[in-house]
């Protein structure tokens, strides 16, 4: 038996929330836990050990011989019924998984990214990552492996799908049970910290998917320590979190608190909050605003750059808008508007909440308000939507052409490589990096991945298994004749959609592959589309399947032009270019030098372009004061080098 000294420290809720290791072999214990009358830490070899009530139900204990590594739980001793051993709320560390005990986290880690600063909203380029399926072995570690390919493509950072401490060793994340804990399969918090400094070493930030909206349903004993949930509101996933209710001071607490720490700990440069319109709070300082307020200030006090994104279907602006504006503060949000209007444009589909979009027209309505759905009626709503956000900068809003969600939540977990030829998929992806707007790629988009990413668990409760295989099958009642949908609990759907990578060496995938770095590289040193100020694209709608969009450039030597032409139709198209005719393509992706049939032409005084079908094209306009024979000049469509300067810019607001 070990005896362990106990360190009585002052009273009072002071400190971290969990194990924080002191030093030496000591470490303090700080838990909330108002609906226990006594609480004890438990160890695998001794005797129970009371803690002291700190105030406002918060219970700390400092001891003694409790170096990182040791396993304990709490045992809850609440009135009228037995004690109950339970993990910490707040624990740090899962070694033998959820069911396992807690353990002592050592924070000790040598980091040498003391002089990393993250990028500005609007030079990223995120790409998301499910760390279980990227690679074969599921790991930090196995990801690492992969950091100078994605740097060398042109991505800036890497988004991580939900780490938080979930039920066996298969989910995509949004189950996360013990928030503070990092997933034992995946290397834990050594394992993500190894991560984020290797990442920092080859330039690549790392934003990392929170779930503050529900916890999930399987080891979840938060309503045994306190008002962790509430039925005043509901969500898809049961009771909402407590943010605004009896007791929600430490709910609140243990959130923001969760938040920092992922910046503290482990230098994450950014934070996406999933799905916040399922986030409910009518307090005065809403939960959003008081995370950003806190992650920001964490951030300021190491002299860092980091930034607090949504995930949003409100199409609502004043997540975006600073406090003394009526704001929340955050710095972006998703859109995924430009997915569904491309999505349409590609597909045609207009099942589900596609009903509401027309194809890449509606791309002309994103770059005049920033959402397609501005006041506009929905017809899968039943009401209007949204609302202008036209005074935001366009790099705040964070789009793709695939995601987790827009491939997942399909029947089969269908990419679009497994539904359109390479035409289609270059022009998608002309279309996302082409755009003002910050771009995100979905793992393996880049050379059309063909594995499925379909919805994957891994509970022990067979009711449970069932209740979740039933909710996918009314979540698709939408897409209904798509196919039978993969069974979530089946260990084979979480094995097929794991990646193969060796494909972006082979035939159409390397030359998308390809594609993608090239288009990167335009949109960073050659035609800079993003831009730090806020400033409106000129858009231009030439038919159903046709959109163009103008971006005046004011450099030392005279005025640019950017054009940019998307056209989704199975026929060539002539569209008009704005005067004075003066347009140099630099790149068609229906040049053969792309696998296409041969790129569009300038038509009689260069006043016309003939683009080719289901393509893109991007051209430029020097002013008077530069020499159209410069050295940033384009070389042409055949995908030879263009050369140019990056175009520098001073610190943008809110990021």
């Amino acid at each position: 038996m070990v005896t362990r000294r106990v360190i009585r420290a002052p009273g009072g809720a002071a400190g971290e929330l969990g194990a924080t290791h002191l030093g030496d072999a000591r470490t303090r214990f700080l838990v909330w836990a108002p609906y226990a009358e006594h609480l004890e830490v438990i160890f695998a070899a001794g005797t129970p050990v009371g803690m002291n009530p700190a105030g406002d139900g918060y219970y700390e204990l400092t001891l003694d011989d409790t170096p990182p590594g040791t396993r304990y739980r709490y045992r809850l001793h609440r009135g009228g019924q037995d004690p109950v051993d339970r993990n910490d709320p707040a624990s740090r560390w899962q070694p033998d998984g959820l069911e396992g005990p807690s353990a002592v986290d050592d924070p000790s880690f040598g980091w040498t990214d003391s002089g990393w600063r993250h990028r500005h909203l609007h030079e990223q380029v995120l790409y998301e990552v499910h760390v279980g399926v990227f690679t074969a072995a599921g790991t930090f570690d196995a990801v690492i492996d992969h950091l100078d390919e994605l740097a060398t493509l042109g991505v800036t950072t890497v988004e991580l799908m939900p780490v938080w401490q979930f039920p066996g060793g298969r989910n995509w994340g949004y189950d996360g049970v013990l928030p503070f804990a990092v997933q034992h399969s995946y290397g834990g918090p050594a394992g993500l910290r190894r991560l984020v400094d290797a990442a920092h070493a080859r330039g690549l930030g790392v934003v990392l998917d929170v779930v503050y909206n529900h916890f999930g349903p399987e080891g979840n004993h938060l309503p045994e320590f306190g008002p962790y949930l509430t039925e005043r509101y509901g969500t898809p996933w049961g009771p909402a979190v407590n943010f605004d209710g009896a007791g929600s001071d430490g709910v609140r607490r243990f959130v923001v608190e969760n938040a920092v720490r992922w910046v503290r700990d482990f230098h994450v440069d950014g934070l996406r909050l999933d799905a916040v319109h399922a986030i409910f709070d009518a307090s005065a300082v809403h939960i959003l605003e008081a995370i950003a307020t806190a992650v920001h200030a964490e951030a300021d006090r190491t002299g860092r750059r980091v930034q607090v994104i949504a995930e949003t279907d409100q199409r609502d602006p004043r997540l975006l808008r600073p406090p003394q504006l009526g704001g929340y503060g955050l710095d972006g949000q998703w859109l995924d508007d430009v997915h569904h209007a491309a999505h349409v444009a590609l597909s045609g589909e207009r099942r589900g909440y596609y009903v509401d979009f027309d194809g890449l027209p509606d791309l002309a309505g994103a770059l005049r308000d920033r959402y397609v759905m501005a006041g506009r009626y929905s017809r899968h709503r039943g009401h209007t939507v949204g609302r202008s956000a036209r005074d935001v900068a366009y790099q705040r809003f964070i789009v793709c052409t695939q995601n987790h969600d827009q491939v997942g939540n399909r029947v089969l977990g269908d990419r679009q490589a497994a539904r359109h030829g390479l035409e289609e998929l270059k022009l998608s992806a002309a279309t996302l990096l082409l755009l003002p707007f910050t771009p995100m790629l979905f793992m393996g988009q880049e050379y059309g991945e063909l594995a499925p990413f379909p919805y994957f668990v891994s509970h022990t409760d067979p009711d449970l298994v069932e209740a979740v295989r039933q909710g996918r099958r009314r979540e698709f009642a939408f897409f209904s004749g798509q196919g039978e949908p993969f069974d979530p609990q089946d260990p084979a759907t979480f094995e097929v959609a794991r990646l193969d990578r060796s494909r972006r060496h082979r035939g159409d995938h390397a030359v998308l592959y390809a594609l993608y770095a090239e288009l990167l590289r335009i949109r960073r040193d050659v035609a800079p589309i993003a831009a730090p100020e806020a400033w409106d694209a000129v858009p231009f709608v030439h038919g159903p399947a046709t959109v163009s969009f103008v971006r005046e450039l004011a450099g030392d030597d005279g005025a640019e032009s950017v054009l940019v032409v998307l056209h989704a139709a199975a026929t060539s198209a002539t569209v008009p270019l704005p005067a004075p005719h003066a347009w140099q393509p630099v790149i068609d992706t229906a040049a053969s030098a792309w696998g296409g049939p041969g790129g569009g032409h300038l038509n009689d005084d260069g006043g016309r372009f003939t683009v080719q079908p289901r393509s893109a094209v991007l051209l430029r306009r020097f002013g008077s004061g530069r020499d159209p024979s410069g050295d940033r000049r384009p070389s042409g469509l055949d995908g030879s080098s263009v050369t140019g300067t990056r175009v520098s810019a001073p610190d943008e607001e809110g990021s």
